[in-house]
């Protein structure tokens, strides 16, 4: 199939059949999308033959890397015992059971319960009906506001979409949808200016609380959030920032929810972000690394507290027709024992983690225009301004940042816009000398950047 057609024929094809998410088709179809044929490790390659360092892991889920054998072989193996059955009406089958047993050994202890869905939305999704469900069978249903973050991301549902604090996305489909509330988000380098770090986390923390008692304790359901905001820029709260928000929540009885869709399966350099950040969320959703993108699944791990009642509550009336496929299952099942017993989490804690960050650190906090270098594991960013001595931002956010990215995208690199911030979230099993590579051609592309930034007047 990947040779029936050349680079042309598949753009055109492309441009009359397929419209691409988060995209402008108009002028992607002018310019004509690349064709991506091939993956092996951190690398792609595409229709051209060009070899590309993938910076972003694909959209923050290739934890494992591309071209894994055993992956498909246990893939093959499931279809042929058995392609599909469903897990409602009194049925299961070993696929979901084993996975939900080793999801549960490798999670914080008390979430012993797993619910399956199909992508991270659809976790979201079943996180906000299972937290008001909640609340009503303990005869409180009343009890259904959820806060989220402005800025914070959630997947691109209807549900998801409107709990996420993205603008741009509320501005379409008549957005967010009632009973969904938001406050500000910790980005100290914005916010904090006046404070430490640390003074900062304390007074972002209280923003929730803040919004929990103008709202009404007995009417939030939830407080959502990221351990660290991904697509909103790799936003990392400062350390006083989660367990203050955690105590509030405990306060007035509000649950704490953590959408770990990116942080999760070893990103942080520990299983989850609420471990590297140091809080206990009672529900969390998952997807992403759950199967290293290799085929789409999702998890909402639902804390004891929680499972409790819904275990008592009667039905659930909630599920996908594909919740807990059995060749979905499988693979997720192969890809996080591999993710543990070859060491990938360990190692990203322990080596090329710490080296990520002082390698990021070193490439980067030397640059005119590059403030705010920032990460944890193997997830970080940079932000671009217009004057690092002031803290002052390109006044267009996102036009330096868009120019930045297409610079590495020429270079073969992969790495994310997030408006003007910077960032990237490579394989987990990237190793030092490809940190080296990657970073070799940022370093170069960003000098690059800052030629094109005085040549266009930008500079402050």
């Amino acid at each position: 199939m990947q040779t029936a057609r050349t680079t042309e024929q598949w753009r055109e094809l492309d441009a009359a059949h397929h419209l691409h998410p988060f995209t402008d088709p108009h002028s992607l179809n002018q310019q004509g999308a690349r064709v991506i044929t091939r993956g092996e490790g951190i690398h792609l390659w595409d229709s051209e033959g060009h070899k590309i360092i993938d910076g972003m892991a694909g959209l923050w889920c290739v934890n494992i890397g591309y071209g894994r054998k055993d992956l498909p072989e246990v893939a093959r193996r499931q279809m042929e015992d058995l392609a599909y059955y469903n897990t409602f009406f009194k049925t299961t089958h070993p696929a979901v059971v084993e996975l939900s047993h080793l999801l549960s050994e490798v999670a914080p202890e008390g979430f012993r319960h797993i619910f399956y869905t199909n992508s991270g939305s659809e976790s979201v999704d079943t996180m906000m009906r299972m937290v008001r469900h909640f609340w009503a069978v303990q005869g409180k249903p009343e009890k259904k506001v959820l806060i989220g973050r402005w800025n914070g991301y959630h997947g691109s549902t209807i549900g998801g979409a409107s709990l996420g604090g993205m603008t741009y996305m509320h501005e379409q489909g008549d957005l967010p949808i009632p009973g969904i509330e938001h406050v500000e988000q910790p980005w100290w380098y914005k916010y904090g200016k006046d404070m430490t770090p640390e003074e900062f986390g304390l007074a972002a923390a209280r923003w929730v609380e803040d919004k929990i008692l103008e709202v009404g304790p007995e009417r939030v359901a939830a407080f959502v959030g990221e351990p660290i905001q991904g697509a909103g820029g790799v936003i990392i709260p400062p350390s006083t920032y989660w367990p203050e928000v955690e105590r509030i929540c405990r306060k007035y009885d509000v649950l704490l929810v953590a959408d770990e869709v990116i942080c999760g399966f070893g990103r942080t350099g520990e299983w989850f972000g609420q471990q590297t950040m140091g809080f206990r969320p009672d529900i969390f959703t998952t997807a992403k690394g759950l199967s290293s993108g290799y085929l789409p699944i999702g998890a909402v791990f639902v804390g004891d507290r929680v499972a409790n009642v819904l275990v008592a509550g009667g039905d659930f009336n909630h599920g996908f027709t594909y919740s807990g496929h059995p060749v979905a299952a499988a693979v997720a099942h192969a890809n996080v024992k591999a993710l543990r017993d070859e060491g990938i989490v360990d190692r990203v804690k322990n080596e090329t983690g710490p080296y990520m960050q002082e390698r990021w650190r070193a490439t980067f906090g030397n640059f005119d225009h590059v403030d705010d270098v920032r990460g944890v594991g193997l997830i970080q960013g940079f932000t671009l301004v217009r004057n690092k001595a002031t803290h002052e931002l390109f006044p267009e956010w996102g036009t330096a940042g868009t120019m930045c990215r297409d610079i590495f995208f020429e270079n073969n690199l992969i790495m994310r816009a997030c408006g003007d911030h910077i960032v990237a979230a490579p394989p987990l099993v990237i190793t030092k000398a490809e940190i080296d590579e990657m970073l070799g051609v940022a370093g170069r592309c960003l000098e690059r950047f800052e030629k094109v930034v005085r040549e266009k007047g930008m500079a402050g």
